[in-house]
């Protein structure tokens, strides 16, 4: 579960205490007594009113019928083993399994590639075995499936088995133990199986998916409109499938009449959120686990929304201050910053939580200027430390710790607990501020305070460190790979834009002000080199520092 469980005793407590009894008894159970698959026909075929329809502009990751482009990585699937060949990455292989490819751009010219691959994968992957039959890639693999089907393709006899073999087997398996996105999956999947067949069984499949759906979508989903693991990219990826759903109520109109009302307010709330969360180049924030090309853009998103007539609002996100979620969006002339006083996610569920407290992105014009880390692997490795780390995010660390005790990929021990937010706006000068408890247990009992404030001509950050005794404080301002021509100008820098324009960075307060390297990961197996600005300030508390960039 944790890998080397004892290595830390203390941490792993810190970890496992917010974890919920369902989560705890299901892993238990699973491990005691695994389910077992039942075999049998397939039920029957319920008939659709409508046919389904690809939302546009998926990208196709077939290159040849054995050839694949997960991830940015090109691998071909040679024989049998190579659904499970270790020398792949376990999220790769999670992407073979899935069957994307047959809800992709120009998914029709590849069909008889598409009719192959289902067929290899029925005679390669025993039941119950491998990478394939865990419930998550399982959970997408049968929308996919029945997807394709519903567009016009016929599965065949043999497919339709292990379709239903694979709903049977999802249904025996749900994940408890992880519960958030990955349960939302399952319940999904059964609602799809559920719709696409017929019969005493497929309306079990359909009545259990349903009942999660609304269980989970009323927690999961805050009153402003975002996903409560509060990751930009697991958000789009989940309002695409309530609009997949949307979509599936449209060609079972009597079977989901229940839900059919309450998805399209859902999506339209999630979609206003999602447009909160974006850059002026369309594309999302860098906050918790976060990479491009996993999820649909937020316009792609807003036009498939626009063909399923998804058009009312469905209540607004407040403003431009996501309360419920923490995330605050600033825009002021050229300058757009998206402040991050969020919670670290749900506390039985941070899986896909940055040690990130109090960072922000800016933009300025239609350019990117202060970013994230990003993600470019969810190995266990110094990659993934690296990236979930406090250090390649745009807020402060203190001692070299980082805010949140982020570990092992999913994990987190102590976490970092924003208090006192606010936010202010006066003509054409927006402001927001918060604190942050992340610190508390080192020595001193140090307490982090940032605020942003954008205008016309400037954007100010200002941070204060609280507490007691001796530290070593660095604040951080990972910069676009795009931006060059940093040269030193007074007590700061003057950086030049791709556009030409330029921008004078000062600090005051601080003891150094440097310029250095860092790694930003945009995508998945992709890691770019970048600069970075930082102030550094050793001595007692309290400590004030204010970063002015000015155009």
């Amino acid at each position: 579960m944790f890998g080397k469980l004892w290595e830390d005793p203390a941490r792993l407590v810190r970890t496992v205490r917010h974890l919920r009894s369902e989560q705890i008894v299901n892993r238990i159970k699973r491990r005691i007594f695994p389910p077992r698959i039942l075999h049998g026909p397939a039920p029957g075929l319920r008939m659709p009113a409508a046919t389904w329809r690809n939302a546009p502009r998926r990208p196709a990751s077939m290159l040849s019928p054995r050839r694949f482009r997960f991830l940015g990585q090109v691998a071909e699937l040679r024989d049998s083993a190579g659904w499970n060949n270790p020398a792949m990455s376990k999220l790769w292989l999670y992407n073979l399994h899935y069957f994307d490819d047959l809800r992709a751009e120009a998914s029709e010219a590849r069909a008889s590639w598409h009719r192959d691959l289902i067929n290899a994968w029925i005679a390669e992957n025993r039941p119950m075995t491998g990478n394939g039959w865990e419930p998550y890639p399982v959970s997408l693999r049968i929308v996919n499936w029945v997807a394709w089907a519903l567009s016009g393709n016929d599965l065949g006899s043999a497919a339709r088995d292990s379709l239903a073999a694979q709903a049977r087997a999802l249904n025996a398996s749900l994940e408890y133990h992880l519960l958030g996105n990955h349960l939302l999956a399952n319940a999904k999947a059964l609602v799809f199986a559920g719709s696409y067949f017929s019969g005493a069984e497929a309306d079990r499949w359909r009545r259990t998916g349903l009942d999660l759906l609304q269980r989970e979508w009323r927690e999961q989903v805050l009153s402003d409109g975002g996903h409560f693991e509060l990751s930009p990219m697991y958000h789009a990826i989940l309002l695409e499938d309530v609009l997949d759903l949307v979509q599936l109520s449209k060609i079972y109109p009597q079977e989901l009449a229940e839900a059919a009302s309450q998805w399209p307010v859902l999506a339209a709330r999630m979609l206003a959120w999602l447009g909160e969360m974006v850059h002026p180049d369309g594309e999302i924030a860098f906050f918790n686990d976060a990479a491009f090309g996993i999820a649909r853009t937020r316009g792609e998103l807003a036009d498939y929304a626009r063909s399923l007539d998804v058009t009312r609002s469905g209540g607004e996100a407040s403003g431009r201050w996501l309360a419920d979620s923490g995330y605050v969006r600033l825009r002021s002339g050229p300058w757009l910053a998206i402040f991050d006083a969020a919670e670290v996610g749900p506390s039985y569920l941070p899986g896909h939580a940055h040690a990130d407290t109090l960072s922000l992105e800016v933009s300025f014009v239609d350019q990117r200027l202060i970013t994230n880390s990003g993600t470019s692997s969810y190995a266990h490795d110094a990659i993934r430390d690296e990236e979930r780390s406090t250090g390649t995010h745009a807020t402060v660390e203190i001692d070299g710790e980082n805010s949140t005790e982020v570990w092992a990929s999913f994990r987190v021990g102590r976490r970092a607990h924003p208090f006192g937010r606010s936010v202010s706006a006066t003509g054409e000068i927006q402001s927001a501020s918060a604190s942050h408890d992340g610190y508390r247990w080192l020595p001193g009992r140090p307490v982090h305070y940032r605020s942003v404030t954008v205008s016309p001509t400037s954007l100010v950050i200002r941070d204060r460190v609280t507490g007691d005794g001796n530290h070593a404080i660095v604040g951080r301002f990972p910069l676009h790979p795009l931006v060059g021509g940093i040269l030193p100008e007074g007590p700061g820098w003057s950086i030049e834009l791709p556009g030409g324009q330029r921008i004078r960075v000062s600090a005051s307060g601080a003891s150094q002000f440097s310029l250095s390297e860092g790694h930003y990961a945009p995508s998945f197996g992709q890691r770019i080199l970048r600069p970075v600005l930082a102030w550094s300030y050793t001595g007692g508390l309290p400590m004030d520092v204010e970063t002015r960039f000015e155009f």
